[in-house]
């Protein structure tokens, strides 16, 4: 059964045509995923099919209502206190100051509290920490029918049913999850590849044949002057005839050239080389080092004597519950405060999320240009490489959307004279290209990088050592997210495994002391201390 409905929907900003399509139809139950590049209208579609915004063209008929989870919202919080709970922000409510990811918590509880058939959701992981992102999961697991926009993919895999690209304004749709989206958006682009190839070796060999006919034509000689006027007639007109026949050939091939289908070459996004020793990058193994490090909010306690290392060259995620002090650890490294200790030659480059370092009035090249110590062919590919190239380059800072301009924020980073990078929640509001870009950038990237960030999927592919952030200590490990899970599941099951040994160890000393005793059955006793037995040595045999 539908439940909302919009047909020949047309969307302009200015002269510019952002959304157009024929139709989209959502049914009750479907779970569906709106993914595209930052600035392709992701959001605007959300507005549109919610009532907050009006289309240009077209109609929207809704049969139920809708609750939307809103990525930039400062609505006055009116909920219950079950799900304030269920959030960890019961006493959060009007609150004067509150966290990035409290104020999503709220948000998300707020609109949850509405109970309604129809759930749009933008960015609602957004700033969020593990746990409420798997709070968040388990309750959009319930929800009825879902619309949601999330640079988070193994939310996008776990809930989706369905996924909708938006690009060049126009809607294509996909069945399955975002992992399936993927494997069939690679199989769209061999395919591209393959008819390219094809269209490039038609168009080559038609074109060479097209040459050579127009070369023979233009060969044919005249009759020679030693020939009688009877001759020369002759002569040329036989010539005139064949030249006559290989034009025609000419044209003919000019003709299936001018009708030859056109492929465009699908795009490839090139590759970024930075020359890093124009950050003249410090040689030393630590880089950034801490033994007693105490620091608090008021009352409360943040650090606790905590101490740390920062090695050269590594890829450090920071992670932790959200008040577990990730973004305040970053700036007291960035304020060299509190006996944090940082060798001379590190200079420290910092991503903010409000933008700091962009300045408005100037374009996307001009701003990471301004402080650059790489050559302008590095800064249009760092740009190109996170989609933005051409023109784009070009556009105002204040015409972008956010995604644009955290994109312009990197580039900028990335080519300046810093060789130690701390990054804060870097893949908020990026698209997946970008996303799957930066990851790569960050791989590539020679110099040091701190990271806080609630994307494992990201921490997986760049971190290769984690600082975990738990009462008031930093903790390290060294690997990524996914092997800190495999290692904390290898160690419950040997806990598991240790403590099943001991109960079946007491129970033969229990059977031993049992059977030693007067009277006893010692019969049942004894089958009973084989099978104990058994159980042991299975237990305590070495998995293959």
């Amino acid at each position: 059964m539908f439940i909302l409905e919009a047909i020949k929907i047309k969307k302009y900003y200015g002269d510019k045509l952002i959304i157009a399509f024929d139709e989209l139809c959502i049914q009750s139950g479907e779970k569906i995923g709106l993914v595209g590049q930052n600035g392709a209208g992701k959001t605007t579609l959300l507005d549109i099919l919610a009532g907050e915004i009006a289309s240009d063209e077209g109609v929207i008929k809704r049969y139920c209502d809708i609750a939307y989870i809103k990525q930039f919202s400062d609505e006055v919080i009116t909920v219950d206190g079950k799900l304030l709970k269920e959030f960890n922000v019961q006493d959060k409510v009007n609150c004067n100051k509150v966290s990035g990811g409290e104020h999503t918590r709220l948000k998300i509880a707020q609109e949850l509290s509405k109970d309604k058939v129809l759930l749009f959701a933008d960015e609602p992981t957004a700033n969020l920490d593990r746990k409420g992102i798997e709070a968040l999961k388990k309750k959009l697991i319930q929800v009825e029918t879902l619309l949601l926009i999330s640079h988070d993919r193994d939310l996008l895999d776990e809930l989706c049913t369905r996924i909708i690209e938006i690009k060049d304004g126009k809607l294509s749709f996909y069945e399955g999850n975002f992992t399936s989206y993927q494997n069939k958006k690679k199989e769209e682009i061999k395919r591209e590849w393959f008819e390219y190839n094809q269209f490039i070796d038609v168009k080559d060999r038609l074109e060479e044949a097209r040459r050579e006919r127009q070369s023979k034509s233009k060969a044919m000689k005249k009759a020679p002057q030693r020939m009688g006027n009877s001759e020369a007639r002759l002569h040329k007109g036989k010539t005139k005839e064949k030249k006559k026949k290989t034009d025609k050939a000419a044209n003919i091939i000019k003709t299936r050239l001018e009708k030859l289908e056109v492929k465009s070459k699908p795009i490839e996004l090139p590759g970024v080389k930075f020359d890093f020793s124009l950050t003249d990058p410090p040689g030393n193994r630590i880089i950034i080092s801490c033994d007693d490090l105490s620091f608090c909010y008021g009352s409360k306690r943040i650090f606790n004597s905590a101490s740390f290392k920062v090695y050269n060259g590594m890829k450090v995620a920071i992670i932790g519950n959200n008040g577990a002090g990730k973004t305040t650890l970053l700036n007291l490294i960035s304020s060299r405060k509190d006996n944090i200790y940082i060798v001379p030659k590190a200079v420290i480059g910092y991503f903010y999320q409000g933008f700091e370092n962009l300045d408005y009035n100037k374009t996307v090249l001009e701003n990471v240009m301004e402080d650059s110590i790489q050559t302008e062919t590095a800064i249009r590919t760092i740009l190109a490489r996170l989609l933005i190239a051409g023109e784009g380059v070009h556009k105002n800072i204040k015409v972008l959307s956010g995604g644009e301009r955290i994109k312009v924020s990197f580039a900028k980073l990335f080519v300046s004279k810093a060789n130690v990078l701390l990054l804060d929640e870097p893949t908020n509001y990026l698209d997946m290209a970008a996303i799957e870009a930066l990851e790569n950038i960050i791989a590539d990237y020679e110099g040091t990088v701190l990271f806080v960030t609630h994307d494992s999927a990201f921490v997986n592919k760049t971190a290769d050592r984690l600082f975990i952030l738990q009462n008031g200590q930093i903790n390290e490990f060294i690997g990524n997210m996914k092997e800190l899970e495999e290692s904390q599941q290898a160690s419950q099951e040997y806990n598991h495994k240790k403590t099943q040994e001991d109960m079946l160890r007491m129970r033969l000393a229990e059977i031993i002391a049992k059977m030693s005793l007067p009277y006893c059955d010692k019969e049942t006793l004894e089958a009973e201390y084989y099978k104990v037995l058994e159980q042991l040595k299975s237990i305590s045999k070495p998995a293959n």
